[in-house]
């Protein structure tokens, strides 16, 4: 009896080595799917109420449990959550009464990193309408067209962007797309200035009446591709997936007392709907800056108290390029979040600037899932835990137009691609292209099953449950 007991006693002790012999990320694996589950039904549960709960909704309640915490950092500038609520309010008014917007217009946004983006993007959602991000790089050629998914008004700074406002202005004009600058006056003719009138009008909260027919399938944004192969194209941002991509803060451990440094452009989805959007689910302060530098960036974050930093691209190797200082490990900065982060840089930047934990990503804007190196397994860009395994039978992988799917890995042609939808199933399954289909329905190629490349950076599968990035190549937002 003695003996059975030792053995016993001697099994318990063995468990735990076990089990981080044979799931070594069982616990992050546990707390990151309970993470995504209870976001996804919180997200599911307030978009089923009727009316549904945006986040507009959810930045309202901050408001109203925090209204004098500090939303906005901008240089010298503090913007609070009752500020950013108000402003929106009488941006609102405006644009509903002034320039005669109703609920599903579609407003087209030209402005630089500057706090009236966040107001005015909160003032169209208050009366249901939709902001289109342009890219505040683009000219002419690019500009014109992308410009007439703000169907209904153009709104833009004066000074700043004039001249491309200018150049595109009589077919704007043509197409009767009414322009408007966001200042106090107007160096073009035929342009009107908004600042005045925002400034007169009230500064009560807008009747929710005002945007009744809001679902989840409704637009919310429109957001639009680099155009690295042809001309940018509008992505169009649900309600319901605005909810479950902002959550991403929430699910890699954001919590509300954290400070996010966000250098990169609004008009990008990871800075307006990770970063911002984030900061609106938790309840956390943003720190915007106009654009990215990296010789200010350590002292910014300094400065600021910064704990979360976001990237894209080639940002850390720029960061990694600067000159070394004494003091570049003296920051409180303790999480990294971003895509794009090539695995010699990512070793060089913690050498330099100390224990900092990565999130790399996989996602697109215009995609219909993505992954989350939540480990911080150097040059994964995303992991299935086998918690997420047990949890969904088939893991989905994104390409242009569906998703393949990739559970497990196997020799010969997948089970089959599908159309966009309910993840992990839903939709004919489409086969490839040389199975009898048109190559219309595809345009990647699966390597995860032998044969055939990916392009960019979409992710192959690696031991572990983990995702590799492909060629990895950097890439930057158009500054």
């Amino acid at each position: 009896m003695l003996a059975l007991c030792t053995a016993l006693v001697g099994l318990l002790l063995l468990l735990p080595l076990l089990g981080n012999l044979l799931f070594p990320y069982w616990w992050q694996d546990l707390v990151i799917s309970l993470s995504m589950i209870h976001s996804g039904y919180r997200c599911l549960r307030r978009l089923q109420r009727c009316p549904p709960l945006t986040l507009l909704d959810t930045f309202l309640e901050k408001v109203q449990s925090h209204p004098e915490k500090a939303l906005l950092l901008f240089g010298e500038q503090v913007y609070t959550y009752r500020d950013i609520d108000r402003r929106s309010s009488q941006a609102a008014r405006v644009l509903r009464d002034g320039v005669g917007l109703q609920e599903g217009d579609s407003v087209a946004v030209f402005l630089l990193n500057v706090p009236s983006y966040l107001w005015v993007w909160m003032g169209l959602a208050k009366i249901g309408c939709v902001m289109a991000c342009l890219n505040s790089n683009i000219r002419a050629k690019s500009l014109d067209p992308c410009s007439s998914m703000g169907k209904n008004a153009f709104l833009t700074p004066s000074s700043d962007l004039k001249a491309a406002i200018e150049d595109v202005l009589p077919s704007l004009q043509q197409k009767g797309i009414r322009v408007f600058y966001l200042s106090a006056e107007s160096p073009t003719s035929g342009v009107e200035p908004l600042q005045g009138h925002i400034d007169a009008v009230s500064e009560e909260p807008i009747p929710v009446a005002f945007r009744a027919n809001v679902t989840p399938k409704s637009t919310a944004l429109y957001i639009y591709t680099s155009g690295t192969t042809g001309l940018p194209k509008a992505a169009i941002i649900t309600h319901l997936k605005l909810c479950r991509t902002a959550s991403m803060l929430y699910i890699c451990g954001v919590k509300a007392e954290d400070v996010i440094y966000t250098p990169l452009p609004l008009y990008h989805s990871a800075a307006l709907l990770i970063g911002l959007g984030g900061c609106l689910e938790v309840g956390a302060t943003c720190v915007l800056r106009p654009k990215f530098s990296a010789s200010q960036f350590w002292d910014d974050c300094r400065r600021y108290h910064v704990s979360v930093i976001q990237y894209v691209g080639e940002v850390m190797r720029y960061l990694c390029n600067t000159p070394k200082r004494e003091n570049e490990r003296e920051h409180q900065v303790r999480l990294a979040l971003g895509n794009g982060l090539r695995v010699e840089v990512w070793k060089e930047f913690l050498q330099r600037f100390g224990p900092i934990h990565i999130c790399e990503f996989y996602g697109a804007t215009e995609g219909n899932t993505g992954f989350i190196n939540y480990t911080g397994k150097i040059g994964a860009v995303g992991r299935a835990s086998f918690i997420q395994k047990v949890r969904n039978a088939t893991l989905p992988l994104p390409y242009h137009g569906g998703y393949v799917d990739i559970s497990p890995p196997q020799a010969g042609p997948p089970r089959g691609f599908r159309r966009p939808g309910v993840l992990g199933g839903g939709g004919p399954p489409l086969q490839h292209p040389q199975w009898g289909v048109p190559a219309a329905e595809l345009l990647l190629k699966t390597q995860l099953f032998g044969g055939g490349s990916w392009g960019g950076r979409t992710p192959r599968h690696e031991s572990l449950g983990y995702f590799g990035g492909g060629s990895r190549s950097g890439r930057t937002p158009r500054r």
